[in-house]
């Protein structure tokens, strides 16, 4: 009697924004579940271009795939798509499979330049996606509130239209499915030294709502101080990255250890393993990848007292606002690398095997809509 396959879901992604933690949970759900997998992806620029006019594009070539002979039991989509205009222009063609919306981060909540006067266009068109989608799945439960309590203000304020029912619904096809993190370049790197001065991380991207004003302003004030401390500062930047860089680069020269983009993964990671306190100042943050990669590499947290940091880090690696200087002096005094349990306990729950059979459970779940 021949062996009964196990099912493997065909499952088509549907990327406007291919880059950076969007990159990431895509290849991650490629390597460590199984599937049958399809990408149509965009490179990473243009965000505000790609919400509005990916959809289009996206339904064309998934007409010609679904034309072709192709077929798929569940598309997923991010929140930079127009998921609505999309699975209207899909319908027109005769198609309607399930789709599922999975939030990287909401607009709602993404903190906007005072000269963006057109930010209620994508909290529109994240409202009118998610309406449009079978499932929703977000990445924390941060993420998840504010984006429901950004919709129930918008409903609000049609004040001749009772909408306010659409949250609820809303909530109901919602759960929460963290992004899974791959730790195995990471375990394989041998840990650092406990000696020295203690030897600070930010692994951020350059720009302001991660607001490193703060972060070197810090700095600046425990140089003047005369404390010891060495830096690595990590992420991407960008044409337009805040000009505190340039000057913590040229102030804090002594101190560096890292400065710059670290373009291979494994060049990456050699340097989250020098560390041993992380760093974060975010003005926003719908998970918190980065952070988790640091302390998984041994650096003891030191995030605000809020955002999705809550669900991550016991309230002993948080500060309140304006307490960043204090919780620094404190670290420093703890400044050993984290031991191997503390890692465990803050990021073993992250781990793609740890989340692969929720993944499986949510597409099936999906798949099964009719």
């Amino acid at each position: 009697m021949p062996t009964k396959q196990p099912y493997l879901p065909r499952i088509l992604f549907l990327e406007p924004y291919y880059g950076g933690s969007h990159r990431a949970f895509m290849q991650g759900v490629r390597k460590h579940l199984a599937g049958e997998f399809t990408a149509l992806t965009l490179p990473a620029r243009k965000w505000k271009m790609r919400m509005q006019l990916a959809a289009p594009w996206m339904a064309e070539k998934t007409v010609e795939l679904l034309r072709g002979g192709r077929s798929f039991d569940v598309i997923l989509c991010s929140s930079l798509l127009d998921a609505a205009t999309f699975r209207t222009l899909l319908h027109r063609a005769g198609f309607d499979p399930p789709l599922g919306l999975y939030f990287h981060e909401n607009q709602f909540a993404y903190p906007s330049r005072d000269d963006d006067r057109l930010s209620h266009q994508f909290t529109a068109l994240n409202f009118t996606s998610a309406l449009a989608a079978d499932r929703i799945a977000f990445n924390s439960g941060f993420n998840r509130d504010t984006f429901l309590d950004g919709v129930a203000r918008y409903l609000r304020k049609a004040a001749d239209m009772d909408l306010t029912h659409l949250v609820e619904a809303l909530r109901k096809k919602s759960t929460i499915l963290s992004p899974g993190l791959d730790y195995h370049l990471i375990d394989g790197m041998a840990p650092r030294a406990a000696a020295g001065a203690p030897v600070i991380v930010w692994n951020h991207r350059w720009e302001h709502d991660k607001d490193p004003e703060t972060f070197f302003q810090t700095l600046f004030e425990l140089d003047n101080e005369g404390m010891e401390f060495h830096l690595i500062v990590l992420g991407q930047s960008f044409a337009r990255s805040p000009a505190v860089f340039s000057a913590a680069r040229e102030r804090l020269a002594d101190r560096i250890l890292y400065f710059g983009y670290a373009r291979k993964r494994q060049e990456y990671v050699y340097w989250l393993s020098r560390g041993n306190i992380a760093v974060s100042t975010a003005r926003h943050e719908f998970f918190g990848l980065a952070m988790l990669e640091a302390v998984r590499a041994g650096c003891r947290p030191v995030v605000p007292d809020g955002l999705s940091y809550r669900e991550l880090f016991p309230e002993q690696y948080r500060y309140r606002a304006g307490g960043l200087q204090e919780a620094l002096r404190s670290a420093f005094r703890t400044s050993a690398p984290l031991d191997p349990a503390a890692i465990g306990f803050l990021t073993d729950r992250y781990a793609w095997d740890r989340l692969a059979d929720r993944y499986h459970r949510w597409f099936s779940l999906l798949a099964g809509r009719r």
